[in-house]
């Protein structure tokens, strides 16, 4: 199992591996030491950009499919309505068959908004294995040498915190490595916390109350709480360096979510009337400034000058008054 695992694991490991030597030897031409923690910590993060916005796509493909979801929130509810208080083995059957049905049918899945998560998952697990060949001195599968693996694998922040360390390794080390411990229930607490917020401002903020009564609401209720748990339990066995990913990660997450749920909410959710009050605020806005140009009052146009009068003598003047006689 374990020599299938590496061989599907082998060209993610290629591709992290020459991101990272990427980003090293971009850092260290601009004068980071090529040994220090922070310059491989600035790597990961680096890391974390590229592999990221290569997701964007897939992002996009998971709003769209949670604006399907939303669209098909009536349908689930008539199904649920029907199979309401049936507690029989043919009516769950029939249930999840219906509900199943609807969702091929439409295009659905309820699951998409763990699709990016769980693309990363091969990726997260590649660099924990790229980290711990690393600690052990051996070449990479790519273009990790096998000196920078030992300068990555014995890389440590401020000197005394390895980054292959984790709270396990640390707490076992003799004596034990008490600033390895912090580093890492910090980062630890953090991540813990931004994945909380994400789900959090997704269920309080960009839910229709269509959605909410849907069983999906119920599922991503569940992973609300069940996510940090898995951060944080996850954390006490992950190196330092891997964690610098996740919470990088973890924080990307964060932002582009609040920017997507700012700017492009779902319909009927609290997030849209909140763009909608800030539109009209916007719009009013502008109706007082063009209703003030209109108030303006026009240029008055520039008077021609009148034709000037040529004076008349009296004698001149006699004359023309004969003439009118």
């Amino acid at each position: 199992m374990p020599d299938i695992i590496g061989t599907l694991l082998w060209p993610i490991k290629w591709v992290i591996e020459a991101i990272l030597v990427a980003f090293h030897t971009v850092l260290t031409t601009l004068g980071l030491d090529p040994s220090a923690g922070f310059t491989w910590v600035l790597s990961i993060v680096g890391l974390v950009l590229v592999v990221r916005a290569a997701l964007i796509p897939i992002f996009v493909r998971q709003i769209k499919s949670q604006r399907r979801m939303l669209e098909v929130a009536p349908q689930l509810k008539k199904i649920q309505d029907k199979y309401k208080g049936k507690k029989d083995q043919f009516s769950r059957e029939a249930m999840s068959r219906e509900t199943m049905e609807l969702y091929k049918k439409t295009g659905t899945n309820p699951l998409a908004s763990c699709l990016p998560l769980l693309i990363q998952m091969p990726i997260f697990f590649s660099l924990f294995s790229v980290l711990q060949e690393a600690n052990k001195g051996q070449q990479g599968v790519g273009l990790l040498s096998k000196e920078l693996s030992e300068n990555f694998g014995e890389a440590s922040l401020f000197g005394i915190a390895p980054l292959h360390d984790s709270i396990q390794s640390a707490a076992a080390d003799n004596p034990v490595n008490v600033t390895v411990i912090v580093i890492a229930v910090v980062m630890v607490i953090i991540m813990t916390a931004s994945q909380f917020i994400t789900q959090l401002q997704i269920m309080s903020k960009n839910q229709s109350p269509e959605m909410k009564a849907s069983p999906t609401y119920k599922q991503q209720r569940i992973l609300l709480y069940i996510l940090p748990l898995v951060f944080a339990f996850s954390g006490f066995a992950f190196p330092i360096g891997v964690m610098f990913y996740w919470l990088t990660s973890n924080i990307w997450t964060m932002v582009q979510q609040f920017i997507v749920i700012r700017n492009m909410p779902t319909p009927g959710s609290e997030a849209a009337f909140a763009r909608e009050s800030r539109m009209a605020k916007k719009r009013q806005r502008r109706g007082i400034t063009v209703t003030e140009m209109e108030e303006t009052p026009a240029v008055e146009e520039v008077k021609k000058p009148q034709q000037r009068v040529q004076p008349v003598n009296k004698n001149r003047a006699k004359k023309q008054t004969g003439n009118k006689k």
